[in-house]
């Protein structure tokens, strides 16, 4: 009878992992076959070359009054001198701000790449889950990622509240991703 119930046991709970499905995607194959995306790549390069030519021809300028300052130092007076240290370093930070507006991480790029990607993504995700549901799919991971990546999860697998409650925390207290 025991081993009856061992077996009865060992069968069910292979046909519940049976019955959990998943499936991967590749999301850079994905992007590489969406023209909004190739488009949307194309003016985000447009805008960093821009962006990064308008820096390399201050900090050019910059260098210039360097090397200018330093051929004609011997020539300025004290109070000359230090007025050119200061537009340098005026010029100096400018450049460094002006970076940090394009290229910084809530720089005008970071914003570009949110305005153009965003819907793109939004696509793909909304895709996702209709492929999982259409497929019932419990799992669906992207193999283009580091790491392991779950593009999609059927909430009914998420048994966070069990492991919180099982630790003696109350769920729920925190809102969920």
């Amino acid at each position: 009878m025991r081993k009856l119930f061992f077996f009865v046991l060992f069968a069910v709970s292979i046909l519940a992992v049976q019955a959990q499905k998943f499936a991967y995607i590749d999301t850079e194959y994905i992007l590489k076959n969406i023209p909004e995306y190739k488009d949307a790549q194309k003016q985000l390069d447009d805008y960093s070359k821009q962006w990064q030519q308008q820096i390399d021809r201050k900090y050019q300028e910059i260098d210039k009054m360097y090397q200018d300052f330093e051929a004609e130092e011997i020539l300025l007076t004290e109070s000359m001198k230090n007025k050119r240290r200061e537009e340098i370093l005026k010029r100096e930070e400018e450049a460094r701000k002006f970076k940090q507006e394009k290229f910084g991480v809530d720089g005008e790029l970071f914003k570009k790449r949110k305005e153009l990607i965003k819907p793109i993504q939004e696509k793909i995700y909304k895709a996702v889950q209709e492929t999982a549901n259409i497929g019932r799919y419990s799992i669906i991971f992207d193999k283009a990622s580091r790491g392991l990546t779950m593009v999609y999860t059927n909430p009914k697998y998420d048994k966070s509240d069990d492991i919180l409650r099982r630790m003696g925390y109350k769920p729920g207290e925190e809102q969920r991703r």
